[in-house]
C-alpha cells in the first residue's frame, strides 16, 4: 500500500511541476517529489533490493558467492580506488569496503558490514531536493535488470562527518554486476571518486 502511494504522489508531484510556473509552487513540489522518490526508493530497496531473481535461485547463489569473492579479494582490498560491495538481495547490505572507500567515506568497515546500505548512507535531511538515495537505487537496479554496469552522472550525495554532521560531497560513480559461473548476479561493486573539488570550484 506504502508503495502504491508513493508511486501515485510521484505521479501527481511531477504532474503538478508540468503545470505550474510559480517558482514557490515549483519548488515546494520538487521537495515533495524528491521525498516521494526516496521513500519509494527505500521500500523498494527493503523489499526486494536490486535482484530480480527468484527467492530459490537466490539461496543457491549464495554458495557460490564466497568463492567468487576470494578472487578477487586481493585487488578490492589494495586499490587505492574507493570500492563497496553489496548484496543485491532485500536490504542491499554491505558486504564489504575497501580502505579507501573508508576513507573517503568516514566509516569503518567493522561498524557497516551487514547493515543496510541507506542505513550507513540516508539523504541529507537538511537538504530537502537531495535524491542520493533515488538515484543511486536506480542506478542498482538498473545493473540487476540489465546485468551490465551503469555510470551515473556527477551526484551530490552529502555524508556524515566523524562528528556525525552532514558535509557537502560530490562523486562520480560507477555500479556493476559481478555474475556467477552461471551468469547469475552475486554482487554489486559500487566504485566512487570523490569530484567535490572541481564541482565546488567551478564558477
Amino acid at each position: 500500500m506504502q508503495r502504491f502511494v508513493c508511486e501515485q504522489n510521484i505521479v501527481h508531484f511531477e504532474r503538478l511541476l508540468s503545470e505550474t510556473a510559480d517558482p514557490t509552487v515549483q519548488q515546494t513540489v520538487r521537495a515533495l517529489l524528491a521525498s516521494a522518490k526516496r521513500q519509494l526508493a527505500l521500500l523498494n530497496s527493503a523489499a526486494s533490493g536490486a535482484d530480480t531473481s527468484p527467492f530459490e535461485q537466490r539461496r543457491r547463489q549464495q554458495t557460490d558467492a564466497e568463492a567468487i569473492r576470494q578472487q578477487f579479494q586481493p585487488e578490492f582490498d589494495n586499490s587505492p580506488h574507493p570500492y563497496m560491495l553489496l548484496d543485491p538481495g532485500p536490504g542491499l547490505a554491505i558486504v564489504d569496503i575497501n580502505d579507501a572507500y573508508a576513507a573517503a567515506t568516514f566509516i569503518s568497515r567493522s561498524e557497516v558490514v551487514g547493515r543496510s546500505l541507506f542505513e550507513i548512507f540516508p539523504d541529507n535531511p537538511d537538504d530537502p531536493l537531495a535524491d542520493g538515495v533515488s538515484n543511486l537505487y536506480g542506478s542498482l537496479k538498473t545493473v540487476g535488470e540489465t546485468g551490465r554496469a551503469h555510470a551515473m552522472n556527477i551526484q551530490r550525495y552529502d555524508i556524515r562527518d566523524p562528528n556525525g554532521a552532514f558535509v557537502e560531497r560530490h562523486w562520480q560513480p560507477i555500479n556493476s554486476p559481478i555474475h556467477d559461473t552461471a551468469g547469475h548476479l552475486v554482487y554489486l561493486l559500487h566504485h566512487v571518486e570523490d569530484v567535490t573539488a572541481q564541482v565546488t570550484s567551478k564558477p
